[in-house]
């Protein structure tokens, strides 16, 4: 393929301006010092209603969202659309737990998540778990990121790994400088691009194609075809993915804000109406999701072929390419630029709250606790810094020493890993009755059994045996049923049933337990956030809900 010089010039343009803005962010409220967590991890714990707004909207819905939800609703149909209700549900969902967390986050100094659950159940081995789920499960999200960037410059003719090698070193390098600040800053731009290409393609798309009517016509033909209804695939969904569709659907809401990086865009809000605030507006973002998922169809309509692809021999390409050529084909190479910007610039911004958020676990829950306890401030900011490198080097060296396919099923394996820390994190905002060490025999069971559940997944597109996706069959069981589920659905069941029976056995055989020692959340004077006081005190007996 060749080499599209006005697209590729306008694409680097526009990146080199969001990483110019990356550095400056360092200068963007500027604190007395960066050497401190709270300012170089969560932005000096002061973001308003709008950069909230933004930042959490660009952490949120990614690179790898803006161009896999449209190759899954082009392989797939109507399987792929899973994501609307589940960034629909997500909020109304997520809105009281995220409210009592950053109270109680805000008041006892927590950085993460795992901050909270060791001084909330009392255990630094639970807290150490929490940790290590929480930096596992974002790694090959960061990773993904790359997956992203990697598919519009295949668009655009570039091939190899140099560039997305580059890219990523130019944001470690700004991140490592500005810390929070940086992604913050730049959700504005990413996020505005995005924007402004997702009203262009749904209005001058489809007008090319003939309509909705034609779209949706040209869908239908190719999901009605025997391969496709074999495979599952169809405009519609059948009676065995039903299911599966419903569970993946919950199961994903459940998760996302479980995970590091998520919470880090929570906790840096100022207060707790900015976080109420937001969890009412983001919805706004499932509304361009919609849009932008109705993409992948509109690229069967245009006969989009995908990189690699050869239909006639049954090899599918790389389906995450279809995105970037639909835009292609449908705009002059002026926009397309600006649209192909706007998809890698969406990496930046979560790439770099992941590898903070990992690095702050890392920092406050494995180095301080294990390695140095006597780590100061300083000392934390610069091995966060530190190690924030690391992950991203990590990251690109998945993506460079792994088949692409193979990085993106490593994905579906995060949702499933870090949903085992709902009843720790979710349900520890609520009730402090669990006893620690069954969370910890709950995590182990639920862990276990939901990478026994992956590994009996196999993908036939791809010839994986393994991890080749999420859908779990319910006849591996032993059940008479082609239904499938959600494996997460599943695990965190069992880490709950686990959870629930464990807490009973150990409280009924008085087995000592941790103690809360977090601070009451009804605290407003220093707080000076007059909606705190809503917030019953989170200090518990360990025997009952608070």
């Amino acid at each position: 393929m060749d080499v599209k010089v006005t697209e590729l010039v306008i694409f680097i343009v526009l990146f080199a301006f969001v990483s110019v803005l990356g550095f400056v962010a360092s200068r963007w409220r500027k604190p007395d010092t960066m050497e401190h967590l709270d300012e170089w991890g969560l932005g000096g714990r002061n973001f308003g209603g709008w950069i909230t707004w933004f930042l959490l909207g660009g952490d949120l819905y990614t690179a790898y969202t803006f161009v896999a939800v449209p190759a899954l609703m082009f392989g797939a149909g109507a399987l792929g659309f899973y994501a609307l209700p589940y960034t629909v549900v997500l909020y109304p969902i997520v809105l009281l737990p995220l409210v009592r967390l950053w109270s109680v986050s805000h008041v006892n100094g927590f950085v993460t998540p795992a901050d909270f659950v060791r001084a909330r159940f009392g255990s630094s081995t639970l807290a150490l778990l929490v940790a290590i789920t929480g930096i596992l499960a974002t790694m090959p999200y960061i990773a993904l990121q790359l997956v992203g960037i990697e598919a519009v410059l295949k668009a655009m003719g570039v091939e190899g790994k140099w560039p997305i090698t580059i890219a990523f070193l130019i944001l470690a390098i700004y991140t490592y400088n500005s810390g929070l600040r940086a992604p913050a800053l730049i959700a504005f731009v990413k996020d505005s691009l995005i924007y402004l290409t997702v009203i262009v393609a749904i209005i001058v798309i489809p007008a090319k194609l003939g309509g909705w009517d034609a779209i949706f016509s040209a869908a239908g033909a190719k999901f009605s075809a025997p391969a496709a209804q074999a495979a599952g695939s169809g405009i519609l969904l059948n009676a065995n993915n039903q299911l599966n569709y419903i569970t993946l659907a919950l199961g994903s809401a459940l998760a996302l804000f479980l995970y590091p990086h998520s919470l880090t865009g929570v906790l840096a809000a100022k207060s707790r109406d900015t976080v109420k605030r937001n969890m009412a507006a983001l919805p706004a973002y499932s509304f361009v999701l919609g849009l932008l998922a109705l993409l992948g169809l509109m690229a069967i309509a245009a006969k989009i072929v995908p990189v690699g692809a050869d239909p006639a021999n049954g090899v599918a390409g790389d389906r995450n390419t279809v995105v970037p050529l639909l835009f292609d084909w449908a705009f002059p190479s002026w926009f397309a630029g600006v649209a192909h910007a706007a998809v890698g610039i969406g990496a930046l911004v979560p790439a770099a709250v992941m590898s903070i958020a990992a690095a702050n676990l890392f920092t406050r829950n494995i180095w301080t606790e294990y390695i140095h306890r006597d780590a100061g401030p300083v000392e934390e900011a610069r091995v966060s810094k530190i190690v924030s490198l690391v992950v991203k080097f990590v990251a690109v060296v998945l993506v460079l020493g792994l088949d692409t396919q193979y990085s993106i099923d490593l994905q579906l394996i995060g949702g499933v890993v870090i949903l085992q820390t709902l009843p720790a994190v979710a349900l520890g905002v609520f009730t402090r009755w669990f006893h620690k060490w069954a969370l910890v025999a709950g995590w182990a069971a639920g862990m276990g059994f939901g990478f026994w559940m992956l590994w009996t997944v196999p993908n036939p597109a791809t010839k994986h045996l393994h991890f080749g996706g999420s859908a779990f069959k319910l006849s591996e069981l032993g059940l008479d049923t082609k239904w499938t589920i959600y494996a997460g659905f599943l695990a965190v069941g069992l880490n709950l049933l686990v959870a629930v029976v464990g807490t009973w056995i150990l409280r009924a055989a008085n087995v000592t337990d941790g103690e809360d020692t977090t601070k009451p959340a009804d605290y407003t004077a220093e707080a000076g956030d007059p909606d705190v006081r809503e917030i019953p005190e989170l200090v518990g007996d360990g025997k009952s809900s608070t």
